[in-house]
């Protein structure tokens, strides 16, 4: 299924596309006596049976609104922690890092992690704000979102997709200056507005494990990156049983799983977002996410 948050008549709303996908099914059409306040409060609550009538709700297509009559926000407005972020997991982006910026550099041995804050998520469509006051240098970066849907501990790497919700796409917006001035990642990654989200989350049915989705991000219709989840350094089973050890991960956190090559501060010359520009982040099944600069 792909679950949705969207704007109807000034009414926000949390809803499922039907299969044909041009129509939402909102929650007064899901056949629950449960309303659900978010989709963060219905991962939390939801269990596989309320699940199945969901499912069942979205094939009949009860209370269905035109996908044409909504507007589609981000599947999750303000996540219940910060995003937590993987550094260098696509061997692409690893070998583009040593040639540009540092020739002895190494695999990591271990994951690299960064978390990024997130008052709120941007939705499809709303703009990038660039601040090119702060940082002219404006990158953009195409992640495959998980997120979690059960809250565990010490999570066995071969039942880490038990814990697993579905997946969205995050737009990993950094700062490049900041990065470099900071040393960590965190206050160039963290700026408002910098985690546009969407344009659905997809349930986890929907997507074979593990997952190899091919990913691509376009500026202005060029394709900067282009690439596949089965690159990944750490794939997403260990990512979990990693960061699980000893860390509970809860219900609605959101693990945004690296980049691949292409980003625009390893170009020759580096070429930057700027305001007018539009960046468009595609994951295989889940969709298109585009996003103005301004």
């Amino acid at each position: 299924m792909k679950f949705v948050r969207f704007l109807a008549q000034g009414q926000e709303g949390i809803g499922v596309l039907t299969e044909d996908g041009r129509s939402v099914v909102p929650q007064e059409g899901f056949g629950l006596e449960r309303r659900f306040a978010s989709l963060t409060e219905l991962i939390q609550e939801i269990g596989p049976d309320g699940l199945e009538t969901i499912r069942r709700a979205a094939q009949e297509g009860k209370n269905a609104v035109p996908v044409s009559d909504v507007k589609l926000l981000s599947p999750i407005d303000r996540p219940i922690h910060d995003v937590i972020c993987v550094g260098v997991n696509y061997r692409d982006h690893l070998t583009e890092t040593k040639e540009k910026f540092d020739t002895s550099f190494q695999e990591p041995v271990k994951p690299v992690y960064f978390s990024k804050r997130v008052c709120h998520t941007v939705s499809p469509g709303e703009p990038i704000r660039s601040r090119m006051e702060i940082d002219p240098c404006l990158d953009y970066e195409v992640e495959l979102g998980v997120v979690i849907g059960k809250t565990g501990t010490d999570i066995p790497r071969d039942r880490a997709e038990e814990y697993i919700f579905g997946y969205t796409i995050v737009n990993d917006v950094s700062a490049r200056t900041l990065q470099k001035q900071h040393v960590q990642w965190y206050r160039g990654k963290s700026m408002d507005t910098f985690t546009p989200m969407g344009p659905v989350l997809v349930t986890k049915d929907e997507i074979p494990f593990p997952v190899t989705l091919d990913l691509c991000c376009r500026v202005n219709g060029e394709t900067r990156q282009s690439s596949n989840t089965r690159y990944f350094i750490t794939d997403i089973p260990s990512l979990i049983a990693d960061l699980s050890r000893g860390m509970t991960l809860e219900a609605g956190d959101i693990i945004a799983t690296g980049t691949p090559a292409g980003v625009g501060t390893a170009m020759d010359p580096p070429c930057y977002l700027k305001p007018g520009d539009v960046v468009e982040c595609e994951i295989e099944k889940i969709g298109v996410l585009k996003n103005p600069i301004e």
